[in-house]
């Protein structure tokens, strides 16, 4: 981690969004919330009074004005979130999750797993915005808190004690409230986020980092990992673009634990098995020694058999297709561009591509799956239905690798979009190209 970060020595605190003062008074028409002192607005005037009822009438006032202090800190809910509503629910998703019944068997006390949330420091602002979660966005409470449970497990595999165990249940719990702050459809699945759009999404590691600051109880490490929760060992993760031992010991835990977290909630078709592929096929974006925790519960814990619920043979070989048209259209755009621009410092968008496919190219061929090799391989797996699912997986990760390279060259260089420059409007085409393939592996795959 750098010995100064801009990140990490700012003061300024976030102000409270259109969305999140939306869910404070759409809460309060279900639950009781009440203003334990005055709501200034930032020039003095006074909005609310102490002892004041809130309910859903008061948005329109409070949206218009920037507020002196953040809303929360002012507000008391009825049944606010605390430790023992945490460990109840934690409780709860250890018999419901299978993520979590997963990794708590291969514990000889899985109790490890939830006993660290009892000493979570929660202060009422903290209370209030996991109370907001909890009864505005249940999805997003149970992801976090989900997050808290794979987290520990890691933790705890990894030799950390009980006391060691607090701030990181605080930060994996917290890692997300900067989603608060965002419009609910960020986190729907079927909403694609492109271009500048993505720049709203990339932040939200840093306004949660903030808000943990401004609660005042939480060490430095546990605001240090709400911000790394995204990051990646290779230096393709996001907000800092950090490597290796540049990420923090928590940090590292967060951004495996996102990623595991993550796989159950969006896939159904054998997460187990498709997450144990994308951990092996993306073996330099994560931390090996935590990963070695996981894998072997994954190749364990598939549940039924690779044949069930997978795409046939013709449609595998369509995914494959799109995947060896991408890079095809990538060689022949970049034959067209200048020398100059081939050979640029590798800063720009031409060298982020260039770097980002071949470094998908190898992970491929690492993974037995080389672009040039699969369509004799499928061919040669027609029966196999175990054979044709290790590659459906395979492709269908590195489809969503080309994605990702596409949003993360629009994020990064917003000329890109605006094909303000003749490598640019290279870069712009085959981005165009590669979404224009997309759907095509959706429908079919």
């Amino acid at each position: 981690m750098p010995m100064t970060d801009p990140l990490l020595e700012t003061s300024t605190r976030p102000t409270d969004s259109a969305h999140y003062l939306r869910a404070v008074t759409d809460m309060a028409e279900r639950c009781a919330v009440v203003t334990q002192d005055a709501i200034y607005s930032a020039n003095g005037v006074k909005l609310v009074d102490k002892g004041a009822r809130v309910d859903s009438r008061l948005y329109d006032r409070l949206v218009q004005h920037k507020l002196r202090e953040p809303i929360d800190s002012h507000l008391s809910v009825e049944n606010a979130v605390d430790a023992a509503a945490l460990v109840s629910a934690a409780q709860q998703l250890m018999r419901s999750s299978a993520l979590v019944q997963l990794l708590a068997q291969s514990l000889s006390a899985p109790e490890r797993m939830v006993a660290p949330l009892r000493f979570m420091p929660l202060v009422g602002p903290i209370a209030f915005k996991l109370t907001v979660m909890r009864e505005q966005r249940p999805d997003l409470f149970n992801h976090s808190l989900q997050m808290a449970l794979v987290s520990l497990f890691l933790g705890v595999k990894s030799g950390m004690g009980e006391r060691e165990c607090v701030p990181l249940a605080a930060a994996a719990l917290l890692h997300d409230v900067g989603v608060l702050h965002m419009a609910p459809q960020w986190r729907d699945r079927n909403n694609k986020v492109t271009g500048a759009e993505r720049k709203h999404l990339a932040a939200h590691p840093i306004t949660a980092m903030l808000m943990v600051r401004d609660a005042q109880v939480y060490s430095k490490a546990v605001e240090v990992a709400v911000l790394e929760h995204h990051e990646r060992m290779d230096g393709t993760g996001y907000p800092r673009g950090l490597t290796g031992e540049q990420i923090s010991p928590l940090g590292r835990i967060l951004l495996l634990a996102e990623v595991v977290t993550a796989f159950f909630e969006k896939n159904t078709d054998m997460p187990a098995q498709q997450l144990s592929l994308v951990l092996r096929l993306n073996h330099r974006k994560f931390p090996a020694a935590l990963v070695a925790h996981v894998l072997p519960l994954l190749q364990d814990g598939t549940g039924h058999d690779a044949s069930e619920a997978l795409p046939a043979g013709a449609q595998v070989g369509a995914m494959a297709s799109a995947l060896v048209e991408s890079f095809k259209l990538w060689e022949q755009a970049r034959a067209g561009l200048p020398e100059a621009a081939r050979s640029s410092d590798g800063t720009g968008p031409v060298a982020f591509v260039e770097t980002r496919l071949r470094a998908l190219q190898k992970a491929l061929a690492e993974a037995g799956a080389h672009p040039d090799h699969q369509a004799g391989l499928i061919e040669q797996l027609q029966g196999d239905a175990a054979g044709l699912a290790e590659v459906a997986f395979v492709v269908r990760e590195a489809l969503w690798q080309l994605e990702n390279i596409v949003n993360g060259c629009q994020r990064r260089w917003p000329g890109v979009l605006e094909r303000s420059a003749p490598p640019d409007r290279v870069v712009a085409d085959w981005c165009d190209q590669v979404r224009a393939l997309m759907p095509v592996v959706v429908a079919q795959g």
